[in-house]
């Protein structure tokens, strides 16, 4: 089996429990207002902040096996840079103060999911970020 098909079957459960959130059936039901929006975006912009420094730490914990990988991270890291204001943009052309956003605290959920991908990759494997990602990113790129 594929590294990818492995790491579909395992986030199985984590994909529906992520479709199943109040705030996304809000949107299939169309109870999505734009405060509900950009307090999305706001929870969005304190993850993502986070992407690149955790691919780093990806990067820096991959064993010498693992070495082919770390092009691809790099690759990766590369891509990511930037997009934590994207978010800050379209929160201000939703009419909102980005820079308050930026200030702001993450909500409790919010931050243990990034410290819970910071322990992961540090005490489980630097492999682990990836369920994560396909789980976030997957699930976006399969609703739009």
């Amino acid at each position: 089996m594929s590294f990818y098909q492995s790491l579909l079957e395992a986030t199985t459960e984590e994909r529906a429990y992520l479709l199943s959130a109040p705030m996304i059936q809000r949107c299939f039901s169309g109870d999505f207002t734009l405060d509900h929006y950009v307090a999305f975006l706001q929870q969005a912009y304190h993850h993502v902040k986070h992407t690149v420094p955790l691919l780093m730490a990806v990067g820096a914990e991959l064993p010498e096996k693992k070495e082919w990988l770390r092009e691809a991270v790099a690759e990766y890291i590369e891509e990511e840079l930037g997009h934590q204001e994207w978010i800050l943009n379209d929160i201000a052309a939703c009419g909102f103060d980005k820079e308050q956003v930026r200030r702001s605290t993450p909500a409790f959920e919010t931050e243990m999911m990034v410290a819970y991908a910071y322990d992961a990759i540090r005490r489980t494997s630097p492999l682990a970020f990836f369920g994560m990602v396909l789980v976030l990113e997957g699930t976006s790129i399969n609703l739009a």
